[in-house]
């Protein structure tokens, strides 16, 4: 950690620029509290690869998801918080004022709220970059609507690809789950559930090799590859959920906060506080469940207050 003697202490840092960071810098640039928001990796968080965003309200007629956190941020900004580009790469939480190593420099907080955010587990090839948010999607609640009448793809095996895949099946004519195993993960229930599905089938041993479209056009079809014997086939779809889980952004807070066997921070039953007094948890960073932008702002806004009102009752 580099020398922090000299480096001026700000009353409140923000990790994350997502709906969850941007909504907290809001309150609590309003609240005079001159938040300083470092925006992260990813300027905008998981909406930055979200296309049309149709249920955030205010928008009645939706919003691409780049476009909202650009209104985000100058709405924050607009009342003085500081955004500054970086990512933290340590972070000392066992003193206090807090100390944070950002490119290199130390930036130091009086009070911390963390909403670094999760990351949705992805396959890792090319074509799922590139069609991400033009039909491939990693939440069924955000996109499935979407794709009415169409047929749908899910990839997984846990709760969370049957909860997708049952949950698509509002809208589509048809949805496919490809696990590369030849059982479920999930819990019986969903299992159940989700096999007694007349719209739900089942593709096993098999992993999605490459996704077929165009930005514009869309998904096609999707290469299917047996994992015992590496043979290939394509299967027509409209769209590809990828529902093999979540990685909370969490890694530098390792040892120092009090988290779930996933990564996920614990915070303080009805509040945003953390196992630290001082550093509070919003948005995806602290809630493995629902993982929504409205969701994420909302525990934004309880963490700028809960700082505030932290910070006041430090001061007197």
């Amino acid at each position: 950690m580099p020398d922090a003697s000299h480096a001026i202490v700000n009353r409140l840092v923000i990790l994350g620029s997502g709906p969850a960071g941007l909504t907290a810098a809001l309150y609590s640039a309003r609240a005079n509290l001159a938040p300083f928001l470092i925006e992260g990796l990813v300027p905008g968080g998981q909406l930055t690869i979200t296309t049309e965003v149709e249920n955030y309200p205010g928008f009645e007629h939706g919003i691409q998801g780049p476009e909202m956190m650009d209104v985000f941020r100058r709405q924050a900004e607009r009342f003085g918080t500081r955004i500054v580009s970086g990512d933290v790469s340590a972070c000392d939480l066992s003193r206090h004022p807090f100390a944070l190593t950002v490119d290199g420099a130390t930036i130091m907080a009086e009070a911390l709220i963390i909403a670094t955010g999760a990351s949705a587990k992805l396959l890792g090839i090319e074509s799922e970059k590139r069609m991400m948010g033009y039909g491939v999607s990693a939440c069924a609640t955000c996109d499935g609507a979407f794709f009415k009448n169409k047929e749908a793809v899910v990839v997984g095996g846990g709760d969370t690809a049957m909860e997708e895949a049952i949950f698509l099946t509002r809208f589509c004519s048809k949805v496919t789950v490809v696990h590369r195993r030849d059982a479920l993960r999930a819990s019986m229930v969903m299992q159940d559930r989700a096999k007694k599905n007349p719209r739900i089938a089942f593709i096993w041993n098999s992993a999605i090799d490459e996704i077929f479209g165009d930005p514009k056009a869309g998904v096609s079809a999707v290469r299917l590859k047996h994992v015992a014997t590496g043979a290939t086939t394509d299967f027509r779809t409209d769209a590809v959920f990828m529902a093999i889980g979540h990685q909370p952004n969490t890694a530098i807070f390792q040892g120092q906060l009090n988290m779930d066997e996933t990564g996920y921070l614990k915070v303080r039953p009805g509040s945003t506080y953390t196992s630290i007094e001082g550093v509070f948890a919003a948005g995806d960073v602290a809630d493995k469940v629902y993982r929504q932008a409205i969701t994420a702002a909302g525990t934004g806004c309880m963490a700028a207050l809960d700082a505030e009102r932290w910070l006041e009752a430090r001061h007197g």
